[in-house]
C-alpha cells in the first residue's frame, strides 16, 4: 500500500506564537493581474487603470490595487497555515499599505502568530490571531494585516472527519 501525504495547514495545536512563518514562493505581480482584479471588482480607480493619468500623480505610475495586494498576502499564507485546518475567517483589522506595490514587483509574505486561545463556546476549536506582513523584492513593507481565524484542533478535526465517513 502506498502511503499518501496530503498537503494541509497547521492545526491550532501546531501553531506557535512568535514564530515567523515565511511563505514561499513569492508572487511577481503583473499589469494583467492589476487590470483583471480591478475590473472584476468594479473598482474604476484611475490609479490602477489609467497609465497616462497616473504618470501625473505623486507615484508617477499605476499602483497595484491594494485589495489585490491584501488578498495575495492572505492567500500566500494558506497552504502553510490554514489549508484544511481553518473553520472560518473571523476578521481582518489593522490593515495598512505603507508603500505601494507596482507592476513587476515580487510580493513575499511572512506571518507571525500573535495570539491563540481555545474557544470557550466551541470545543475542539481555537481562535488564532496572526500578523501578516507583505514585502516587495527589496524588503520594503507594502502591506500589514491582522487576521483572526477559527481553527480546528487536530483531534477534534479527526473525530469530525470520522463521523462523516
Amino acid at each position: 500500500m502506498t502511503r499518501v501525504v496530503e498537503q494541509r495547514g497547521l492545526y491550532f495545536d501546531e501553531l506557535e506564537e512568535g514564530v515567523i512563518y515565511a511563505h514561499r514562493p513569492g508572487r511577481t505581480v503583473t499589469e494583467t493581474d492589476n487590470v483583471l482584479f480591478t475590473t472584476m471588482t468594479m473598482n474604476t480607480q484611475a490609479l490602477h487603470l489609467d497609465a497616462a493619468w497616473s504618470s501625473t500623480q505623486p507615484f508617477g505610475q499605476r499602483l497595484m490595487n491594494s485589495m489585490f495586494t491584501l488578498s495575495t498576502v492572505v492567500g500566500q499564507s494558506v497552504t502553510q497555515l490554514t489549508q484544511g485546518t481553518i473553520i472560518a475567517q473571523l476578521g481582518l483589522t489593522n490593515v495598512t499599505f505603507p508603500h505601494p506595490l507596482y507592476h513587476g514587483d515580487t510580493l513575499y509574505t511572512e506571518t507571525v502568530v500573535t495570539g491563540k486561545r481555545l474557544s470557550s463556546s466551541r470545543p475542539g476549536q481555537g481562535v488564532v490571531t496572526m500578523q501578516h506582513t507583505g514585502r516587495n523584492q527589496d524588503g520594503t513593507v507594502v502591506a500589514l494585516a491582522t487576521r483572526t481565524c477559527l481553527m480546528w484542533t487536530k483531534d477534534a478535526h479527526a473525530a469530525t472527519v470520522s463521523e462523516h465517513q
